[in-house]
């Protein structure tokens, strides 16, 4: 149809620049604008719908868990942020200052966080005495600006939403327990709600979260091979307890230091979103995200029936899926269109002749395979029909995982890969920070992605530099 062809062709196709194919989705689907603060978005109520839905999810499962809903100050105080060494030396490039308010220069600069485990640590302090008083399993859900040189809407911005997550714990033994539960809650939700397959284990010391004693992370795929860094897990240790004093008193009636989690996920989980599912017509929404999982088209619908026929279905269907009936005066093609640039996982179709005959026409986004069903069973065809979108969104994007991992043995054999074949490159490593920089310098910024749960042994020695290998490491190249 006309409409559809049009819109179509409005949004670069993703062989062709796939840059500019993200650009035009997110600004033509109406997920975003561009703020007057170079770095800063106006995320749209579709793409904040989106983001709803997220935190709806992820909310339930953390709770599940036992943790807490917290708010931490937007502004940290220089002398705190410098309790920490190590922490504040890795954010410092990103951080952004406030040295005055109103007219007055302020005695002391005030960071804007960029994250949170100094102001959770400070109020630890004042509240964590004995053991009774531990697990601390806290959450909040906030904004924070790192002040990124090079941005790009959903994947690095200078402001960006998120979750952080920040416990303390009576021994080691239960800080780490948490901190691979959590990483295993994200790789839940990223198969489950996100339908996204991904790559999770523990990152290298290079690479590790600035004050951690181990970062983890789950690491997903997009569509043309880039990795995404989807979420990352951190065990502390007793590092920062330290810095700040925060003792409690044992059941031995000892004094001790509890142990540290910090975990999160971000806004950044739209982009892998986007670029992991969404085709040249625009967004494939995953159905337990998309803030419209049905829309109604009402065909011919200047005959009489129609639209009470859609409106009823619309009443009908609206307890328990996120439903919009468009009764606009756009043409039909135009509608289809619009949808599917959305990404609306499906599309329910009401004409004359499919209410003569008690059926409706089902489209789904991800294949757009189109069944009539008889109204009688519609709400169990919607069902099937969703988990249908969602599993085979799933299983495209594992094929894509699949076809885009390769292996390399050697140096020359790993350039080789890094410069012609997209993806991730499975390689023995030495453990040798001196081996990363080179790839990285080398294949022009591929990296170590983890050193995977599930490690394969493809090697006895470094494809870099030949010597004893200690890990396999996932490398790539990421947004």
């Amino acid at each position: 149809m006309a409409g559809q062809k049009k819109m179509v062709e409005d949004i670069t196709a993703m062989d062709v620049d796939f840059a500019k194919w993200y650009t035009d989705v997110i600004k033509k689907a109406e997920l975003v604008d561009y703020s007057s603060v170079k770095g800063c978005m106006v995320i749209r109520p579709y793409g904040y719908g989106i983001w709803e839905n997220i935190q709806h999810d992820l909310d339930a499962r953390f709770k599940a868990l036992g943790h807490e809903n917290v708010y931490m100050p937007m502004f940290i105080p220089e002398s705190l942020l410098q309790r920490e060494k190590d922490h504040v030396e890795g954010f410092a490039p990103e951080v952004a200052w406030v040295t005055h308010g109103g007219n007055e220069r302020l005695a002391e600069r005030l960071c804007v966080r960029p994250t949170s485990e100094v102001l959770f640590c400070e109020h630890y302090k004042n509240i964590i005495h004995s053991y009774r008083d531990l697990p601390k399993l806290y959450n909040q859900w906030c904004n924070v600006v790192r002040w990124e040189k090079t941005t790009r809407p959903f994947l690095r911005t200078s402001e960006f939403l998120w979750q952080e997550g920040h416990t303390m714990h009576e021994t080691e033994e239960d800080a780490r327990k948490e901190t691979l539960q959590m990483l295993k809650v994200y790789e839940d939700f990223y198969r489950e709600t996100l339908a996204i397959p991904a790559i999770t284990g523990q990152k290298t010391e290079k690479e590790k979260f600035a004050g951690a004693v181990e970062t983890y992370t789950i690491e997903p795929m997009m569509h043309n091979g880039v990795a995404l860094q989807g979420g990352t897990s951190h065990y502390f240790g007793d590092g920062f307890a330290k810095a700040f004093e925060i003792t409690y008193t044992d059941r031995n009636n000892k004094p001790q230091y509890p142990h540290q989690t910090s975990w999160g996920v971000s806004t950044r989980m739209i982009g892998a979103i986007i670029m992991t599912h969404g085709d040249d017509n625009g967004l494939v929404l995953p159905p337990k995200i998309a803030p419209i999982q049905v829309v109604i088209l009402p065909i011919a619908m200047h005959k009489e029936g129609v639209l009470d026929k859609a409106a009823e279905l619309r009443d009908r269907l609206k307890a328990n899926y996120r439903v919009k009936l468009d009764d606009s005066d756009n043409s039909p093609g135009w509608k289809f269109s619009e949808y599917e640039m959305k990404g609306v996982p499906l599309r329910l179709e009401i004409g004359p002749k499919d209410i003569e005959n008690n059926q409706c026409v089902l489209v789904r986004r991800d294949n757009r395979e189109k069944v009539f069903v008889s109204l009688d069973n519609l709400e169990q065809e919607i069902e099937t029909a969703l988990q249908a979108v969602h599993d085979g969104l799933y299983n495209r994007a594992l094929e894509n995982l699949k076809a885009k991992t390769h292996t390399a043995k050697n140096f020359d054999e790993f350039v080789d890969t890094a410069k012609n074949k997209p993806g991730f490159i499975k390689a023995m490593w030495c453990g040798d920070v001196e081996c990363e920089n080179k790839i990285k310098d080398v294949t022009g910024g591929v990296k170590s992605r983890c050193i995977p749960f599930n490690e394969e042994a493809i090697g006895d020695t470094c494809a870099c530099c030949g010597k004893p290998a200690k890990h396999l490491v996932v490398w790539g190249k990421q947004y």
